[in-house]
């Protein structure tokens, strides 16, 4: 559980810092799978690229939900993989109020 916890909010709040205050995102799920214990500090690294937020304007810029799952890797100093993070994000642009009566 703190392997999971320890990754849980980031992919959610890098994406809606990236992508500003005119978009939505939540997290909808998320699965984590163990590979090895540990027995030693460990660490993850999320990384969004401009190709991502890309990819996430197109696909919501008529309104529309976009659901994307990501990736982590956690490991251990030395590189040895612990566990894999799949966190899925839900991302909607938000309504454009300019025009409500």
């Amino acid at each position: 559980g703190s392997l999971f916890s320890m990754t849980d909010p980031f992919w959610m709040i890098l994406t809606l810092r990236c992508l500003g205050d005119g978009y939505i995102v939540w997290d909808k799920a998320g699965a984590i799978e163990f590979v090895a214990p540990g027995r030693e500090d460990v660490f993850a690294e999320f990384r969004i690229d401009e190709a991502m937020l890309d990819e996430i304007r197109a696909a919501t810029a008529g309104g529309d939900k976009h659901l994307r799952w990501c990736e982590t890797t956690v490991a251990t100093r030395s590189g040895e993989v612990i566990a894999r993070v799949r966190k899925q994000i839900y991302v909607r642009r938000k309504a454009d109020r300019a025009g409500a009566g």
